[in-house]
């Protein structure tokens, strides 16, 4: 899978053979792909039962065998084994073993990894030269190996105002493992499925609003978004500084938290990491099976009005699991002004995309465009392939602006984003003493359509994410077999405590479904049969 392949953008085939195996064994740990954490692997390589080159062979071979149906992963490192090999020689000489020392991880291909880069899904940057984005070097100094690029919706799903999520030029249509029909959700798409299917040990993807939990909830993972600030955006292709951070995409809280403690910390090339350094350095500490008892939790209803019998059937069973567990439920509690936070942002977002990348791409060596402008007309030109599943309305609708963070109407949008969505988040955790708003996070996933483009019923990550605020989803059970998340969101720097809220959580109701890997969706639960919230692993 070296280099970039350029698959003609048609959905998944209904009519399939036999799906290939999920569940496969790593040779020589009794380890399920599909189940492996961290610390596990870590065990087994500190046992000797495999070697860091042994680990990165079979996830290796796993993608070159599954991802041909997945289109998970854009392109591969072709100095991975190598990676790993010094690995082992260092280990072998007496080094000691740091955090995630032979983990094979796979980045979003909207962060720049050195030999790889960082293309946004898109051709245009596919003549890109720089080094390792910052994320990446602390990966490496934890012991990381860097598998390769996993896809995405194209340009972070900021090109179109009707996109087909998980469709990339450069990389094709990512499918769901649990149903190769339905949408993966976006934009951190990619490492979403690639997750779920246990093609890389961890995975890490970048959201603006919604780009991290949202995947995660339709790929039936966890998804961490952090506080903005807490992980660099040095080498990062770039929406808006104001709200676009990177996070760990995993099979598990104890995996996502293993993952932030290495890609946390202040990058003095972005003074918005500052705050940073004050923050804890090992995110495992707060692992606490028993962190919900005493908790007060508020529950946010209306932002999932739109959800149908069955997706509320797996929120009310999640509430009522957690009160179980010895959480104060505060169901519902109001999120003013939730509703306001979409409209301002829009507008602000348009003015930054233009002037963030814009700079962005000043600075970038290599051959490329070298403007949002440039990248409209590289789009044009190629439009047969570029432009053959979705358009640009968004583009031109942000050259459109005049890409100056000094604009008033700019800096009024903004604000009032803001605002609104600190308020929203701010008010009913003081007003009710709570730690944390929980919802469920997006709807299940919908069908691949290119031709009316996503299924959008409904998802909740506005509030936190223009806010910059933390938020984490996890598997929460299903709804037509599909996968639907549990958000847990709190003010900033928060993440110690939604993590130990999180994993108690999962740790009591284990609802991860097992990925399938099947061509259809399953048929909707039959007239008063309502869903099975919480079935799965």
């Amino acid at each position: 899978m070296a280099g970039y392949p350029s698959p003609m953008p048609e959905p998944p085939s209904s009519v399939l053979p036999e799906p290939p195996a999920v569940s496969e064994q790593i040779p020589g740990t009794g380890i399920d792909a599909t189940d492996a954490t961290v610390a596990a692997l870590r065990a087994a390589l500190a046992a000797g039962a495999v070697t860091a080159r042994g680990l990165t062979a079979f996830y290796l071979s796993r993608i070159e065998r599954l991802d041909p149906l997945l289109h998970s992963v854009i392109s591969l490192s072709g100095d991975a084994l190598a990676e790993a090999q010094a690995i082992d020689e260092a280990l072998a000489s007496g080094a000691a073993a740091r955090p995630l020392e032979g983990i094979p991880v796979l980045i979003k291909d909207n962060i720049a990894v050195r030999g790889m880069p960082a293309t946004a899904g898109s051709p245009a940057l596919a003549g890109a030269e720089r080094g390792d984005a910052w994320l990446v070097t602390r990966l490496r100094e934890a012991g990381a190996v860097i598998l390769g690029k996993a896809n995405l919706s194209e340009w972070a799903n900021f090109r179109s105002t009707h996109p087909t999520s998980g469709w990339s030029t450069l990389g094709g249509q990512a499918a769901n493992p649990h149903a190769l029909d339905r949408n993966p959700s976006g934009s951190s798409s990619g490492s979403g499925v690639a997750a779920a299917a246990g093609l890389a040990a961890v995975t890490v993807g970048t959201e603006t609003d919604g780009s991290i939990v949202c995947p995660a909830s339709a790929c039936g993972i966890v998804g961490l978004k952090p506080t903005l600030g807490l992980v660099s955006r040095g080498g990062i292709v770039p929406i808006s500084a104001a709200q676009d951070t990177a996070g760990p995409m995993t099979r598990s809280v104890a995996d996502a938290a293993a993952l932030l403690s290495a890609m946390a910390g202040a990058d003095p090339a972005d003074p918005v990491t500052a705050a940073a350094a004050g923050q804890p350095g090992d995110y495992t500490a707060f692992l606490d099976p028993g962190a919900l008892a005493g908790a007060r939790i508020g529950v946010w209803r209306e932002g999932v009005k739109a959800a149908g019998p069955a997706t509320v059937a797996v929120l009310d069973a999640a509430l009522a699991r957690l009160a179980e567990l010895g959480a104060d439920v505060v169901d519902p509690v109001d999120l003013p002004g939730a509703g306001e936070i979409e409209e301002p942002e829009f507008t602000a977002l348009l003015t930054e995309f233009k002037h963030d990348l814009n700079a962005y791409l000043a600075a970038l060596p290599g051959s490329h465009p070298g403007t949002l402008a440039e990248l409209i007309a590289f789009n044009r030109d190629h439009g047969a392939s570029v432009l053959a599943v979705f358009g640009q309305e968004m583009f031109e609708r942000a050259e459109a602006t005049s890409g100056s963070l000094t604009d008033p109407a700019y800096l009024a949008a903004r604000q009032e984003a803001a605002i609104w969505a600190r308020e929203a988040l701010d008010g009913p955790l003081a007003t009710h003493r709570l730690d944390a708003v929980v919802t469920l996070t997006a709807n299940p996933a919908g069908l691949i359509d290119y031709h009316l483009g996503d299924h959008d019923v409904f998802h909740t990550s506005g509030p936190a994410a223009v806010a910059g605020y933390p938020a984490i989803s996890v598997p929460a059970g299903g709804a037509f077999g599909l996968p639907v998340g549990l958000s847990f969101m709190g003010p900033a720097w928060s993440e110690p405590r939604l993590i130990a809220l999180a994993y108690a959580y999962e740790q009591a109701v284990g609802a991860r479904l097992t990925p399938t890997l099947r061509a259809t969706s399953p048929p909707p639960t039959p007239p008063g049969q309502p869903g099975q919230p919480g079935a799965g692993r």
